[in-house]
């Protein structure tokens, strides 16, 4: 009564003699398989058996029987032998999909099209730019969903991002047939005052509001923590949504008020002259014989302050850190560990708690004791993404050093130098102010250093102490004018460097509102020149009286820019009273931000 595919099955499960057969089906039937599929029945067991094969995690590798093929076992009456063969044979490790095949060759990574994505603050035609609206820090979060900025009025202005994942509705999901890529949008969310112009009685020196750094600490609690700092004092921000509080009950009622406050005629004798806040008029107050009628007047009651639904951000301070530095503070950065940070300025660096402010630790002192002995300063310094031990800092000579705290309290010593030599012969007057190193930046995953001085933009190697990996002409143009910069003091203006998310691009600031994006890998030989306006591809077109110049190779290679005076490479010359000097990388998509003047531009890729 029952079918032999029935019996088979039950057989199969039940038995172990059972087991065995169907396993020697399955490796013959496999068999068979390759030998159908092969071009006129040839076997393809002789010519695969030739190939080395690796184990796959994935396909279990069956044991290859010494004689170059086999003969199907015979088949079980009521079995379905194309079902059994389609499963053997994709399972069968020796199927032709499974040979080693070559590495195709690398494609050349494509230049990416930059766009305009928004703009912050833009000034209009003939406006004049205020001095202290001159934004002078800018710093995306971790997350890259808040991006904060510092101006020279003291001011810090933060912006968060309106396109986050999650923010679309559920139905809005559902009418999406395939994901719209966005470019990051950001809007304006709040400002606060964070420093004050100083003046120091003892030094007679005045210090000025001017936001020097922003860094982001870790977030808890849904609040921001910002460390922001000027030449002296270091604060530390918490700007949370609060909601707000408002007074919904007035002390009397606006019918029986007047304009000014003191009540009409309508009112009763007794509480004539009483004012909206509890008061009385003058005329009354004067009055000794002043009696109020039992229980008070009836007219007059206490403000109820009620919370209302509307959120509104509110910054606090929650720490001063201040009278530490002698000299200037240059930068500042938090550690990955999350409690502590450095500040950095000409000759020392500090090492504090973030719940501690009365206290700090100096852990670099490069001051001399005879201060004609002075030869290098302190420019820049930054913790490692990732090893809390771990910082480095960058010098005025151009050399870039590695310290680990775990060495000892004072690391005089570096653990390893990064810095590259001037050939013999070709050292100037102007030599040591061009190498002066004036930003560094950790990719994110800790293995490079991305070094900005004033003519390049180096990328060095962790594990590779002899040189840099790759070179970036920027200003390579400006040689023949360095007089003339030295003498505007152009030459001393310190550009910042931002790399993104991928360590596979790097970007830098020019003048004339010009900002370069430079490919960071191997081989990629992108260059590309961007302007901070709403057209930023403007200044691609090439100088018609010259040719374009294609880039060389990036490894250990040093890229070569425009060699006319005053010009950039595309022939278009130079603006030195327009500087683009700070500007950031989102964390984790192609957007950069950075700032022309007082305005914040915005751009995507």
């Amino acid at each position: 009564m029952h079918s032999g595919f029935g019996a088979g099955r039950n057989d199969t499960v039940l038995t172990g003699s059972g087991k065995a057969e169907k396993r020697e089906q399955y490796r013959g039937a496999g068999a068979a398989w390759n030998s159908l599929s092969t071009p006129f029945g040839c076997s393809t067991s002789p010519r695969l058996a030739s190939i080395p094969r690796s184990p796959s995690p994935s396909l279990p590798i069956l044991p290859e029987s010494s004689s170059p093929s086999r003969s199907p076992a015979p088949t079980p009456p009521g079995s379905s032998l194309h079902g059994v063969v389609t499963a053997a044979a994709l399972m069968d490790p020796k199927s032709p999909d499974d040979r080693p095949q070559a590495a195709a060759p690398q494609s050349q990574p494509q230049p990416l099209e930059w766009r305009f994505a928004q703009v912050f603050g833009e000034r209009g035609a003939g406006e004049d730019v205020q001095e202290v609206d001159i934004i002078s820090a800018i710093e995306f979060d971790k997350s890259g969903d808040h991006l904060a900025t510092g101006d020279r009025g003291g001011r810090v202005v933060l912006f968060e991002r309106t396109d986050a994942r999650g923010s679309a509705s559920r139905t809005e999901l559902e009418r999406q047939d395939y994901p719209v890529a966005r470019h990051p949008e950001f809007r304006y969310k709040t400002e606060f005052q964070s420093h004050e112009p100083e003046f120091d009685y003892l030094k007679s020196l005045e210090i000025e509001e001017k936001i020097n750094k922003i860094k982001w600490g870790q977030t808890a609690n849904n609040a921001l923590f910002i460390l922001s700092t000027n030449d002296k004092t270091i604060k530390y921000w918490k700007v949370q949504d609060k909601k707000v509080k408002r007074v919904s009950v007035m002390n009397l009622d606006t019918s029986q008020s007047s304009d000014n406050g003191t009540t009409s005629s309508s009112s009763t004798s007794s509480c004539r002259g009483l004012l909206p806040n509890g008061g009385c008029s003058e005329k009354l107050c004067a009055n000794k014989d002043l009696s109020l009628p039992p229980g008070g007047c009836a007219s007059l009651r206490l403000p109820v302050v009620v919370t209302g639904q509307d959120l509104n951000p509110v910054a606090r301070c929650r720490r001063v850190y201040a009278h530490a530095h002698d000299y200037h503070i240059n930068s500042i950065s938090n550690n990955s560990d999350g409690e502590t940070f450095i500040s950095a300025d000409d000759l020392r660096i500090n090492l504090w708690n973030l719940e501690i402010n009365s206290q700090s630790f100096n852990i670099v002192d490069v001051k001399p004791t005879n201060m004609e002995d002075l030869t290098e300063v302190i420019t820049c310094a930054e913790f490692h993404p990732t090893h809390c031990n771990t910082l480095a800092y960058s010098s005025s000579k151009g050399a870039i050093r590695l310290i680990d705290l775990r060495q000892s309290a004072l690391c005089d010593n570096h653990s390893k130098l990064f810095e590259e030599h001037e050939a013999a012969g070709s050292k100037s007057f102007f030599t040591e102010i061009i190498a002066s190193v004036s930003d560094i930046k950790f990719a994110r995953d800790g293995r490079h250093i991305l070094s900005r001085d004033y003519m390049t933009l180096k990328l060095w190697d962790l594990n590779m102490d002899s040189g840099p990996v790759a070179t970036f002409q920027v200003h390579e143009h400006l040689r023949p004018k360095l007089c003339d910069l030295y003498e505007n003091d152009s030459i001393f203006d310190k550009f910042e460097c931002c790399l993104s998310g991928d360590g596979l691009r790097v970007a830098t600031g020019s003048y004339s509102n010009l900002f370069r994006v430079f490919g960071g890998s191997s081989g990629n030989t992108e260059a590309t020149t961007l302007e901070a306006s709403r057209n930023p591809m403007r200044r691609q077109v090439a100088n018609p009286t010259r040719p374009a110049r294609t880039l060389s190779s990036l490894t250990r290679a040093v890229r070569r820019g425009g060699e006319n005076a005053g010009a950039d490479g595309n022939g278009n010359s130079n603006d030195f009273s327009t500087k683009l000097l700070h500007l950031a990388w989102h964390p984790t998509e192609n957007s950069i931000a950075c700032a022309a003047g007082n305005s914040l531009y915005m751009y995507y890729a």
